[in-house]
């Protein structure tokens, strides 16, 4: 079959594959053209600029399996092992959370809190090093350190951390502060699961590929960001700032729990939707 051949097979597929593909309707064609650009190893680009090019068998095999496998909800990231975040290209698999175009507010508000030179941060719950590798990116002078429960996302960050030439961030594996010992640091981020184990959108196709690790707390989906916010002041240096992304409609509770361990200046920050999607204080 041809470029324009497969295109269009696949844009009808994805389009009318019914309930399960329900969150690949919409974008159908971008996401066509990027998994046979993924497949083919060019650029969408160079799809546009040649429809009418023949597409060997066994790569028209490849394509129509993964365009089978979207079609049945499959995040697109986890096809091609790729997502990028903060204009960084991020391998991801399904040990990791897919990162998202919100938490991008939370490496904003972490270098407005961070300092110069020597900066200490750690990232706490890191998975794909999202997070952590953009602020490496943007303060390469910074003192980073990042840590997650699994050994499976922590060897999806060492990969991101090497392919994207930031060796000199330290990856630890552990719960939370677990893997601190006695450090301290002036700023302490986190984006961590938040969802309640009950909660109907984990009913999403998409999200049933996600590790329920990195998206649910359990019941209570405050547990993480109690624990957080909680034990947070015994690892911060003196002014030293924790900054936490959350649910849409949790920034109250949170601030309160913030508020109750003893931090000032505790305040919530709204993403491009206009939620309230990050808050931090300051010991």
């Amino acid at each position: 079959m041809t470029v324009a051949a497969l295109l269009a097979h696949a844009r009808r597929l994805l389009a009318g594959a019914g309930r399960e593909a329900a969150a690949a309707a919409p974008g159908a064609g971008l996401d066509a053209e990027v998994l046979l650009a993924h497949v083919l190893g060019v650029s969408r680009a160079r799809l546009r600029s040649h429809p009418e090019a023949a597409v060997e068998s066994a790569r028209e095999q490849r394509f129509l399996e993964l365009l089978g496998r979207r079609a049945r909800g499959e995040p697109l990231a986890y096809l091609t092992g790729q997502r990028e975040f903060w204009s960084l290209g991020l391998a991801v698999t399904p040990a990791v959370l897919i990162p998202r175009p919100e938490t991008e507010l939370l490496v904003e508000r972490a270098l407005a809190l961070g300092g110069g030179a020597g900066t200490r941060v750690a990232d706490l719950g890191t998975g794909s090093g999202a997070i952590v590798l953009a602020l490496a990116h943007e303060r390469p002078q910074w003192r980073l350190l990042a840590t997650d429960v699994s050994a499976a996302a922590l060897a999806v960050a060492r990969a991101n951390a090497a392919a994207l030439g930031r060796s000199s961030v330290e990856f630890l594996e552990g719960s939370w502060f677990e893997p601190l010992g006695a450090r301290r640091f002036e700023l302490i981020v986190s984006n961590p699961p938040y969802v309640a184990a009950d909660d109907p959108a984990l009913a999403d196709p998409a999200l049933a590929h996600e590790p329920r690790l990195a998206l649910t707390a359990g019941a209570d989906a405050l547990a993480h960001l109690r624990t957080l916010a909680r034990g947070a002041a015994a690892y911060l240096a003196p002014g030293g700032w924790l900054a936490l992304e959350h649910g849409a409609a949790q920034a109250p509770a949170v601030r309160a729990e913030l508020v109750a361990a003893g931090f000032a200046h505790v305040r919530s920050h709204r993403d491009l939707a206009g939620h309230e999607r990050t808050t931090e204080g300051q010991r």
